[in-house]
């Protein structure tokens, strides 16, 4: 199996100066940590790394400690958490991380599964801080039909060359760009589209990705929304191919959060608009709302 090493396909990655890398148990963790002030833990969603924040981030250090991590099975994040990728294992794996390295954070920002994860930290970790979530995905998607993707997940996983025949079409059919535009809505810029590709190219990052798919059952997290004990707001792109934005408006009914729409973005909204998922961020750590339009 082929993961990314960090000597060939790390050379040129994004805040590659603020990259180390932290063993605990059996993970070893790649770890972003930078700036200086209120501190504000950024998790990326499944398939991307800590790539997804190389726009959002140095925007952010100049008044902030961030502190980004790339998920087990994805980028150059290497292990397994003991009780393989279900939610609450990876989310304890995690919480971990942030004990050993004295980070706790003030806010949470997630995106995609990345938000799951945050919910899930604040559930059932005890970190007490505000979330931002970016196009969360906090219910089982496809209604009564959810098992039924479950347990096609699985099955793609149970084949061992599935993650070679995804890694391999990446990088010899698959048009990137075209690629993420149907599938998230977003239009990102021609960096985010290669080093999605670099990623896609390899057979572990694919695994992962699949793997993270088949073990998470959102089903727990979807119940308890209505009595997360921290504000959440939802930042959502009204042009999401992943995640509809009434799905959106449904999390934000039920946890009582405040949903901030981006006009024109999708899925990938925080690597489309960079500067403006910065300022939200920030405006949101200070606890001054969003300057952007809501819905």
């Amino acid at each position: 199996m082929r993961f990314l090493n960090w000597s060939v396909d790390g050379r040129d990655w994004p805040l590659r100066a603020h990259s180390r890398f932290v063993s605990v148990g059996p993970l070893g963790w790649h770890v972003q940590r930078f700036g200086a002030g209120p501190r504000v833990l950024l998790i990326h969603g499944t398939g991307a790394s800590t790539h997804s924040w190389r726009g959002v981030a140095p925007r952010l250090a100049e008044t902030h400690e961030l502190f980004s991590v790339d998920l087990p099975g994805h980028g150059f994040t290497r292990g397994r958490p003991e009780g393989g990728l279900r939610l609450p294992a990876v989310a304890g794996a995690l919480a971990r991380l942030l004990a050993q390295e004295a980070f706790a954070p003030d806010l949470i920002v997630g995106h995609s599964a990345g938000a799951a994860i945050a919910v899930q930290l604040v559930l059932a970790e005890s970190l007490g801080c505000p979330v931002v979530a970016f196009a969360p995905a906090l219910r089982p998607m496809g209604g009564e039909a959810a098992p039924l993707f479950s347990g096609a997940a699985r099955l793609l996983l149970a084949n061992p060359f599935t993650s070679f025949l995804a890694a391999g079409a990446a990088g010899t059919v698959m048009d990137v760009p075209r690629f993420l535009e149907r599938s998230t809505g977003s239009r990102i810029d021609a960096e985010g589209a290669r080093l999605y590709a670099r990623l896609f190219r390899s057979p572990g990052q694919v695994e992962g990705a699949l793997g993270l798919m088949a073990a998470w059952d959102l089903g727990a997290i979807a119940r308890a929304l209505p009595t997360l004990p921290v504000p959440i707001t939802i930042a959502h792109g009204d042009r999401d191919a992943a995640i509809p934005l009434a799905e959106a408006r449904q999390v934000a009914a039920l946890t009582g959060g405040r949903l901030e729409v981006m006009p024109g973005l999708g899925h990938l909204a925080h690597e489309e608009r960079p500067e403006t998922a910065a300022d939200m961020i920030c405006h949101l750590s200070r606890g001054e709302g969003s300057s952007q339009p809501s819905g």
